[in-house]
């Protein structure tokens, strides 16, 4: 659904992007993460045709954004991190003149802009001005704006930016629903957990290029080695440790805790609790300890 290929943009001397390549099937969501500056939104504004590439390559919905701009501009739905609302204007004005721009009849275009009015939580909030709304409001009637047309492919920038829990949720709840529709989501955010969350697949961009990309959990694998387990015993160690040591690769332990790296925790875990149960000892719990995404974009973006 999404191709691009040593995608590049240069501005007179400066590569904002640098020989990119990326691919999201229908029904992913690839989370494009990179510090500001990195080139995530120029990608994005290419894939979009909104910019030519200086060089390289890139269709969206079967269409060559250089080629066909037109085209890929009526199956993409966009979202600015700092999305432009005509403020005088009420919700359903609004809805009502992107719909007539994407084309749309006027009952198809109202019961379009009705039901996602509805499903965003904001049909109480139609008759007021954009000038009177949160900016949580305003960035949900924006992303409403750019699923209007119901496009094949979302490019979204920050989409739950300044919004509350409540209206966070539901956002990230559409997201994953559009995901289940086969549509090709490319996520832009520094909301880690959220990445996390939505994305089938990460994409680390800095400086122009993509320097790391796959499911978060390989990612954490190929950044942060081994899974870490930790092990808590009902009782102190007592002179376990070396016999401990002698099952697993101890990293860090305490009185009653160890921490150690594994392979295969589906094998070494529950063959470690045996020698535990033959030695007499009581296990409290036996769990992986939490790696975030984080640990892995500090990372990548010191390098």
């Amino acid at each position: 659904m999404i191709e691009a290929e040593n995608l590049t943009k240069r501005f007179d001397d400066f590569t904002a992007v640098d020989a990119l390549s990326l691919s999201v099937p229908a029904g992913q969501v690839l989370a494009l993460l990179g510090p500001n500056g990195a080139g995530k939104t120029t990608t994005v504004r290419m894939l979009s045709a909104i910019l030519t590439p200086t060089s390289g390559r890139a269709s969206v919905a079967g269409f060559d954004v250089a080629q066909f701009p037109g085209e890929v501009r009526r199956r993409v739905g966009m979202l600015t991190e700092m999305p432009g609302l005509y403020l005088r204007m009420q919700a359903v004005e609004y809805l009502d003149f992107f719909g007539q721009l994407y084309g749309l009849g006027k009952s198809h275009r109202q019961a379009r802009a009705a039901a996602l009015l509805s499903r965003f939580g904001m049909a109480d909030a139609v008759d007021k001005r954009l000038s009177e709304y949160s900016k949580g409001m305003r960035q949900k009637l924006a992303l409403i704006r750019s699923m209007l047309h119901d496009p094949p492919v979302l490019l979204l920038d920050e989409p739950t930016s300044a919004m509350d829990p409540q209206s966070a949720r539901l956002v990230r709840d559409a997201i994953a629903d559009l995901r289940g529709e086969q549509r090709a989501i490319i996520l832009c955010t520094h909301n880690l957990p959220e990445a996390e969350q939505l994305a089938d697949r990460i994409a680390i961009i800095r400086r122009g290029q993509i320097v790391v990309e796959g499911t978060a959990a390989s990612l954490k694998a190929q950044l942060l080695g081994l899974p870490l387990m930790e092990l808590r015993l009902t009782n102190s160690l007592d002179g376990l440790l070396p016999g401990l040591m002698q099952q697993v690769q101890v990293v860090e332990h305490g009185d009653v805790w160890v921490r150690y790296r594994t392979e295969r925790p589906e094998v070494e875990n529950p063959r470690l609790v045996r020698w535990l149960s033959d030695q007499g000892v009581d296990v409290l719990t036996l769990s992986q300890v939490p790696r975030s995404l984080e640990d892995v974009y500090l990372r990548v973006v010191a390098e």
